[in-house]
């Protein structure tokens, strides 16, 4: 639960750098919601939804957009922080209240620190970007049609999946990444499921990442003409899995029109319900579902 100041107020979905050179990742500690989806060269990028952000001073890097994560972002009514885009996402930044690093507002909302080399080391900061949501003119309360988006359970109750359709252990889940190649392990004491990466424990600057929940999301994907700019999917239903407290099961989504959120049914037709805590989205292309590894107890 977070103070009705900052749950009312809309989140930051800030793009962020997975590059060697970048790490570690600033402020991911604190995003209640992780997108990680394949951009071109096979290497990953993240964008972190954050709704208690005021008091980071280092948000980042931050890197480009690509055109699907301006459909993550828009499904959280959030605005979305980047420095720069593809050819091919530009036109759909309309779409969004967005914070461009390479618009006007550029030197408000992010800095250049010293301790990496370009272009890995452009950062924001929770007061950077206050300020350029006030100078933007960017609403900081939700749209009234916002309803929200996950289920979650209620407080005191947890999701085991121990009777759902298809349920299969997950003590280790290897999304099927081949550049950064990482997997979440699932530690019985505190239900988490710690991330690995590199050959390593993935560290934000707050200390290694642990995620409550895990969403791997199947989406159909090719290029953009020869180029390799990846043209993902996230509108077309497809498949996917849920994982959360040591075990997974099978899902199907679907996106509510063009712009609204993407739901999660499992087999029999019920919308998920996650557990209280922080949700990792793995974007998977559809062609590649089959590299996805899920283990149970060793």
């Amino acid at each position: 639960m977070v103070d009705a100041s900052i749950g009312n107020r809309r989140p930051v979905a800030v793009m962020m750098s997975n590059d060697k050179e970048a790490l570690p990742q600033y402020g991911i500690n604190r995003a209640g919601i992780v997108y990680e989806a394949p951009v071109e060269g096979g290497m990953n990028r993240y964008m972190a939804i954050i709704e208690d952000y005021d008091n980071l001073k280092r948000i980042g890097s931050v890197r480009s957009c690509r055109t699907y994560y301006t459909y993550f972002a828009r499904e959280f009514d959030a605005v979305y922080a980047h420095f720069g885009q593809s050819t091919f996402a530009k036109p759909y930044l309309s779409n969004l209240d967005h914070i461009n690093g390479l618009d006007a507002i550029g030197s408000v909302a992010y800095f250049r620190s010293s301790d990496r080399k370009s272009p890995h080391n452009a950062y924001t900061s929770g007061d950077r970007l206050n300020k350029s949501i006030e100078k933007l003119g960017f609403k900081k309360e939700y749209n009234s049609d916002y309803m929200g988006h996950y289920r979650f359970a209620k407080t005191g109750h947890e999701v085991t999946l121990q009777d759902a359709e298809s349920v299969k252990d997950a003590y280790k889940v290897y999304p099927g990444y081949v550049y950064n190649k990482p997997w979440f392990e699932y530690h019985e004491d505190d239900g988490l499921y710690y991330r690995y990466q590199y050959g390593k424990a993935h560290q934000g600057d707050e200390g290694q990442i642990k995620v409550k929940n895990i969403i791997l999301q199947y989406c159909p994907s090719a290029h953009y003409a020869t180029t390799e700019y990846l043209n993902i999917n996230v509108h077309n239903d497809s498949f996917g899995m849920y994982v959360t407290g040591g075990r997974a099961i099978p899902v199907k989504w679907s996106k509510d029109g063009e712009f609204g959120p993407t739901h999660y049914y499992d087999m029999e037709n019920n919308e998920i319900i996650l557990n209280q805590g922080k949700t990792w989205v793995c974007i998977v292309s559809a062609q590649d579902s089959p590299k996805v590894e899920i283990y149970g107890k060793q």
